[in-house]
């Protein structure tokens, strides 16, 4: 970890010597930051993975177009400098507050909004080659695990297995973390905090000999490294369990492949053995849900066509044939509508009886 943050610190020290080096030659301050949009990435059809192309864009201090985002990188630049200095972290919504001032002699707020310190953060990854973590920047907790697992985090060994009802709060930074000891046949990852509470207390993961994550939604960097350490370290095969819905369906394309805005972050993030677990079109008829459906509105429709045009789906049959039986029932359903089979139907039943048959989509 020592070597990490000298690396982090030198990366930082060496962007301030580039431009002290062009004041020095009268040369108009300037920055090369990797594009991180769709146009500069690609599908690395041999890996599965979405990767960073070499397009860069310039920025100049000289620039009236460029200067804002020019000072909000370095601004980045100062705070994370200062956290490895200290030895401190710091949140995201922290490093917002600690650049939200106004630009001297103008009424110009440094950022706006903390999507613009967020995006500043992410700029800096590529501009260092340096993580967020690495860079003593960390994002909310937002997630929980249970399973017969033991880690060692920052001196203290710690017991997945007897954590409580609440199980384990997953940090945003798990590169720390020493995974000791796992005993465990897979990983099920679900987007719905609601469903591992259910999973958690029925004791899935004890009576299946596995591990059981969960966020609320979007999964976040943190839990999507700690899944991807579990695959490569402990050789853990990893399903996903969401919505039968565009939005859950992506949840598992950006486990899966990785996402567009972090395809420079692939290689420690995406994980393309990953497989699809459900909720699917045919769970609809094979467990008689479709009282359940819900009616698709307009932005459904319109991102379920734009997913079936990326790279990485367009040529798979099997989810062709999701996303039409989607349009065709011009439904979605989530995945608590199997507890109209009963409270504890998908841990007695629903689990146990797809992992069993392997009905899968990968």
């Amino acid at each position: 970890m020592a070597e990490q943050k000298n690396s982090a610190k030198q990366a930082l020290q060496g962007l301030g010597k580039k431009l002290v080096a062009d004041i020095e030659k009268g040369k108009n301050p300037s920055i090369d930051v990797t594009v991180r949009t769709l146009s500069n990435v690609s599908f690395d059809k041999k890996t599965k993975k979405l990767l960073l192309g070499e397009k860069t864009a310039t920025r100049e201090f000289f620039n009236v177009g460029h200067i804002k985002k020019f000072v909000q990188t370095l601004e980045a630049a100062k705070i994370s400098k200062s956290l490895l200095d200290e030895g401190k972290h710091a949140s995201l919504r922290d490093v917002y507050y600690q650049g939200l001032r106004t630009i001297p002699n103008t009424k110009i707020d440094l950022w706006e909004d903390q999507s613009e310190s967020d995006n500043a953060i992410e700029d800096l990854e590529l501009i260092t080659d340096c993580s967020r973590e690495r860079l003593n920047v960390n994002a909310n907790k937002m997630g929980s695990v249970a399973g017969k697992v033991v880690i060692e985090d920052k001196g203290d060994t710690i017991d997945w297995s007897r954590m409580g009802s609440g199980g384990w709060s997953i940090p945003s930074n798990v590169e720390e973390i020493d995974i000791k000891k796992v005993s465990a046949k897979y990983v099920i990852y679900m987007e719905k905090a609601a469903v591992w509470e259910r999973l958690h207390e029925d004791k899935f993961w004890d009576k299946h000999d596995c591990i059981i994550i969960s966020s609320q939604g979007q999964t976040t960097r943190g839990i999507r490294r700690l899944l991807q350490r579990l695959h490569t370290e402990h050789k853990l095969p990893v399903y996903i369990l969401t919505d039968f819905d565009p939005y859950g369906i992506y949840i598992y394309s950006v486990i899966k492949f990785g996402s567009i805005s972090l395809a420079h972050m692939s290689e420690t993030l995406a994980i393309p053995e990953v497989r699809f677990l459900g909720m699917s079109g045919d769970d609809a008829t094979n467990y008689d849900l479709k009282r359940y459906f819900i009616k698709l509105k307009d932005v459904d429709i319109s991102r379920l066509k734009q997913m079936s045009e990326y790279d990485w789906f367009k040529n798979s049959k099997e989810w062709q044939r999701q996303f039409r039986m989607m349009k065709q029932f011009n439904a979605k359903f989530e995945i608590q509508a199997l507890t109209s089979k009963g409270l504890s139907f998908i841990s007695e039943r629903y689990l146990p009886e797809k992992i069993r048959k392997q009905e899968f989509i990968d």
